[in-house]
Parts: C-alpha cells; structure tokens; sequence
C-alpha cells in the first residue's frame, strides 16, 4: 500500500471507530468532553508495540500517559517532571506507575559500547544505571538475560527518582497516595509483571538525602 494510502486510511478508520463506539459505548464522547479524571498516570516506553490502555484493559479518559525511549524519568527533563506534577497536583492520580518492556531497543542501545550521536546524552542516564548495578549485571553471560534484567533494573531505578520529586513525596504523606509500581510487559506474551516496587521501604532509604517535605528533619 502506498504511503499515502496508508495516511489516507487513518480517517476511514478514524470514523469507523467512532461509529462502533456509537453501539458499543454510547455517551462515551459526551463523558470524554466533559473533563478526566484518571486513577493512573502511566509512565512507558515510546516502542509503537506497546499501548497503555490496550495492555491496561482500560478505556480513553482512564489513564494519564507519558513516553519516551526506555521510560526514563530524569531530574532534568522537563517534559517528564511536568506530566507528574500535572498527574500529582491536577489530576490527583491515585497511581503512578513505570512501564518498562523487554526487547526494549533504548535498553539494548545502552548496552553497547557505541556513537548514536543526539541520542548519547538519554542512553548515558540508562548506562548510570547500568554503571550501578554493574557487578550484578556483569556476572549474566547471556547477553539476551542480561539485557532482561537491566530492563528490570531500570524500571525499578525509574520509580525511585519518582519518589524523589517533592510534590509526589507531600501528597503521599498528606493523602496517602500516588503509590508508585513499576512493571515489565513482556512483548512476547502480552504479560505484566509487577516489581513489587517497595515504597515505603525506598521512601525510608532516601529520606535522609532526598525528603525535601521537612518530614523527617
């Protein structure tokens, strides 16, 4: 099919959706329209395999989205840090969860001893983490395990800097939410697997450096 073909497809298939959600869940334009209020914030990889809300089982208006390559969250990036702020102080989310995948081409880039120009200054943020958990990741001879864990690791690594923002630490003390999770979808299946990330314990372990509430001073 040509590519223009393919654009042009886009708006019939645009409005068949539209039609079927007529039938299939009638007033749910109306309910978008009128405001959103999403339990989630979900913070993923840009890889086109992946779709929140389809991996979710959840509806359009159910889940707040960020994505970048390898579901980074870094203290510098704008972008990131103000969808959280929106998520935490505008939307009340009543979750904030970090969505790694593996085949993760970000994850597997940072693995390799190379030049990808614009892209060297992201993938050094994935190789900190790499560099942190570099005895336990060195001792993986398979290269394709390896690459398994580091995507483990960084998402797990990902939540921590998430709990290290002061408006997501001063609702948490005050509400008592966002939690923050951190998942794997597992492309070849189709799976979640959640990390079990531990907040309390890892509130606990960074509060004498990174508690910015005045809680623990």
């Amino acid at each position: 099919m040509p590519d223009q073909a393919k654009y042009d497809k886009i708006f019939e298939s645009n409005r068949k959706w539209i039609e079927k959600n007529k039938v299939d869940n009638p007033g749910l334009f109306e309910l978008l329209a009128a405001d959103q209020h999403p339990d989630f914030l979900y913070i993923g990889c840009s890889d086109s395999r992946v779709h929140p809300n389809q991996v979710m089982g959840l509806k359009p208006g159910e889940v707040f989205i960020h994505r970048n390559i390898a579901n980074m969250v870094i203290a510098t990036d704008l972008n990131a840090l103000s969808v959280i702020n929106y998520g935490v102080e505008y939307l009340d989310v009543k979750y904030i969860i970090v969505c790694g995948h593996y085949g993760c081409g970000g994850i597997q880039a940072a693995m390799k001893n190379l030049d990808y120009g614009i892209l060297n200054p992201w993938l050094r943020s994935i190789r900190d983490v790499y560099h942190l958990h570099k005895k336990e990741l060195d001792a993986i001879d398979d290269t394709e395990v390896r690459h398994r864990r580091l995507v483990e690791l960084n998402t797990y690594e990902q939540c921590r800097n998430v709990i290290k923002m002061g408006e997501v630490q001063k609702s948490y003390y005050q509400k008592g939410y966002p939690k923050v999770a951190g998942w794997v979808f597992d492309i070849k299946d189709a799976r979640l697997h959640d990390l079990n990330f531990d907040l309390e314990g890892e509130l606990d372990k960074i509060k004498d450096i990174y508690d910015i509430t005045g809680k623990t001073r």
